[in-house]
């Protein structure tokens, strides 16, 4: 009995045995089979077989993560929150297109990178792959502006994102990297690009994209890598982390929008902005049938009215290029995160909000389109042409991820027509095969897609209900769509068009230049007039009035000036300035982290040694440069030369008023009432108390603290001191404390 109950011990020590080794292997084929999903083909691309079993997609975007010492909340959130967030949605790739940590000082001045931060990035991050259950490898970060201050060169030892980062550690060296994923029915193509500078500057001088000609050939490769190899449709989309309009030129003057445009991309993710612009930092890019160069410098409209229409049916026929580019919102302050997806070719997205509320259910409608934001050439050739694929349009659908299990999907349409909406279909929605994962439910219902086609592209408006298990409803924003393939119109705010409707790469020197040259000739055409012509503006013949009655204001004009040149310490003053600010260093500073060595800067850039043998200078930072040199010009060197202006006319007029009360004029001046009106009118503002004079100190005064707060800054930002910025930091005060002491000393 003992040997029969030392065997029944024995084979329950086994069985048990058996079973924890069954379930060690299964977890073994579970992680091999996730790692393998991102396997590499034989030409060396990066693939990963999606498991919806639908064909479709969805991605997750992250942005502006901004990890900081001196805000541990942002991290901590992070932590918290996308983990299993990530869980839930599970998402085919985890994209987070840059600054992933802030490199800034507690005064937000001084801007080099932290070793602390990236430990604390790298932590976190382990964190949430580990809480989310994804793979490692799906995980995509790309460095940002933040991430590269004062980085002389990758691979530098203060080049933390190389060795902390996801991309680093994972053995993505490139500026380019692509990864494909796959259904039955298509691959989705995903390619992000790094074009932050090769050498990093500090702040605030590191604030746009730099592409190379060598990065532009690399990212026209990668998004050719499967033309002509595949006999599935191939969606492309592209992931930065600058928008365009704050992205240089290359040297030969090409531009990313020329390759998005010349594969016909579904849209490129970005962030760079954060939200406090606004929310609509959308931006839709169009050929228009013309070059494809990047030199225009405004866009109006988030939507350029060309490409409205494209009605060439004929056979291989070529549809115009079009794009979307979809800056996203910032995790640092708005903690955001956008669920793209892609369903039968069609894109669409959600940004969701975690820091107003707590997104227990989550739904993005993959189809049809929100008409605001869609891609129109393609869908408005397919209705004229009759293209369009029925199993594609035949369904409402979409995507709803649920911490609990949802019971009632229901789709409305409604009919804005009539002035408010008219519900004008209700149709609940079915689940569409197995679940595609532990939280993510595709849903589904037909209709009759005909009958909801309409010239206005506004009409119909699509909104979807969802009720979990515990009664709780949730509705999606409801969105407009048209089947026609018409876009909806929406405008910029002010502050939405001055960052993505201004290409500014491409307006810096015309800036800079108009604002220097407007300034030469305030400062050389009165001199010539008087030197060279012996033409004499007075305030004499100025309040004579003589002539045409449009000649007083350019009188009036012509003797401020003139009688600024006769100040000749003010007029060689601001001359010789002017002439040091266009051909001379502004100031010298560090602009690495760490390194001791000095540079300087001048309106082409800063000064830099490249690294190869021969140790050339070369220019860096253009236009990086124009948030220090602009705001110089346009907000202290102009106002100081008006107030300047300002200062010796109320000279002269108070000298006027002097002579006039004192009896120095001629009689005829005495009788004239007119005069003598005139008089008494400039006597509130030019008497004794001079209260015009005063409101000019005062103007003075705010300029003066304005350049201060720019001195400082810079001081903080390089490590400076006046020693090494005294044209910059003296001149334009020292001038305007000479004018105010002229003007006090009237004879």
């Amino acid at each position: 009995m003992e040997f029969i109950g030392d065997d029944d011990e024995l084979r329950s020590k086994t069985v048990s045995h058996r079973r924890r080794i069954s379930f060690t292997i299964l977890l073994l084929l579970i992680s091999f089979s996730t790692m393998v999903s991102g396997s590499i083909d034989e030409s060396g691309r990066r693939v990963i077989e999606a498991r919806t079993g639908q064909d479709l997609i969805w991605v997750v975007q992250l942005s502006d993560l901004h990890f900081s010492v001196h805000h541990p909340e942002r991290a901590i959130d992070f932590r918290n929150i996308v983990g299993p967030a990530l869980s839930l949605i599970n998402p085919s790739l985890v994209l987070i297109t840059g600054d992933l940590t802030d490199g800034k000082s507690k005064d937000m001045l001084t801007m080099k990178l932290n070793e602390d931060e990236w430990l604390e990035y790298e932590s976190v991050m382990q964190d949430v792959v580990k809480r989310s259950g994804l793979n490692k490898s799906i995980f995509y970060d790309l460095r940002g502006n933040h991430d590269n201050f004062g980085v002389p060169a990758v691979g530098s030892s203060t080049d933390f994102f190389s060795k902390y980062s996801i991309n680093g550690q994972m053995g993505r060296k490139g500026n380019v990297n692509a990864i494909t994923v796959e259904t039955s029915e298509r691959k989705h193509l995903f390619v992000g690009v790094d074009t932050t500078m090769h050498i990093g500057l500090r702040g605030p001088t590191n604030l746009f994209g730099h592409p190379t000609d060598e990065l532009l050939s690399s990212l026209d490769s990668h998004l050719s890598q499967w033309d002509n190899q595949s006999a599935k449709p191939v969606a492309k989309i592209s992931f930065g982390h600058f928008p365009l309009s704050f992205t240089a030129l290359s040297r030969s003057q090409k531009s990313l929008k020329d390759v998005f445009l010349k594969h016909s991309i579904s849209a490129y993710l970005c962030g760079h902005l954060h939200t406090k612009f606004g929310k609509n930092l959308k931006r839709h890019h169009h050929s228009g049938g013309i070059s494809l160069s990047d030199n225009d410098l405004f866009q109006l409209n988030m939507r350029q009215s060309s490409a409205e229409s494209n009605s060439n049916c004929s056979f291989g026929a070529l549809l115009a290029a079009d794009f979307w580019e979809w800056e996203m919102g910032d995790w640092r302050k708005n903690r955001a995160l956008r669920i793209m997806a892609i369903d039968r070719g069609h894109v669409s997205y959600v940004d969701l909000d975690f820091k107003s509320k707590s997104q227990k259910t989550i739904i993005l409608p993959t189809f049809p389109l929100d008409s605001r934001f869609m891609s129109t050439s393609f869908a408005r050739h397919k209705y004229e042409c009759q293209h369009m694929i029925s199993s594609s349009y035949d369904t409402i659908r979409a995507i709803v991820f649920s911490h609990s299990l949802v019971v009632e999907v229901v789709a409305r349409v409604y009919d804005s027509s009539p002035g408010f909406d008219n519900l004008v279909m209700e149709a609940p929605m079915r689940k569409q095969g197995g679940d595609t994962s532990s939280g993510a439910t595709f849903f589904s219902v037909p209709w009759n897609y005909r009958a909801f086609e309409d010239p206005l592209p506004d009409r119909f408006w699509l909104q979807i209900e969802v009720t979990d298990i515990r009664g709780r409803l949730t509705l999606s924003e409801m969105r407009p769509f048209s089947i026609n393939g018409l876009s909806s119109k929406v405008s910029w705010t002010w502050n939405e068009f001055r960052v993505m409707g201004c290409q500014y790469a491409a307006l810096y020197y015309p800036i800079l230049w108009s604002a220097l040259y407007i300034l030469l000739l305030v400062f050389l055409v009165p001199k010539c007039m008087i030197v060279v012509f012996k033409k004499q503006y007075t305030l004499k013949k100025f309040i004579a009035k003589k002539g045409p009655i449009t000649l007083g204001p350019i009188t009036l004009v012509l003797w401020i000036l003139q009688d600024l040149c006769r100040m000749p310490v003010v007029w060689f003053g601001y001359t010789a300035y002017l002439f040091y600010l266009i051909f001379f260093p502004w100031f010298s500073g560090e602009v690495f982290t760490d390194s001791g060595n000095r540079t300087y800067m001048t309106i082409m850039g800063w000064v830099v040694s490249s690294s190869g043998a021969d140790k050339k200078h070369e220019y860096i930072g253009q236009p990086d440069v124009m948030v220090l040199v602009i705001p110089h010009v346009i907000f202290v060197v102009i106002p100081s030369v008006v107030v300047v202006c300002c200062l010796v006319a109320e000279r002269e007029m108070y000298k006027d008023h002097i002579r006039t009360i004192s009896g120095k004029k001629e009689d005829d001046h005495v009788h004239d009432w007119g005069r003598k009106k005139r008089s008494q009118r400039r006597s509130l503002l030019f008497s004794n108390r001079r209260l015009f004079r005063k409101s000019l100190l005062v103007a003075s005064l705010a300029l003066y603290w304005k350049h201060f707060k720019n001195c400082w800054a810079i001081a903080r930002a390089y490590e400076m001191n006046v020693v090494h910025y005294p044209g910059y930091s003296l001149v334009v005060p020292l001038l305007l404390l000479y004018v105010i002491w002229k003007s006090h000393k009237v004879p």
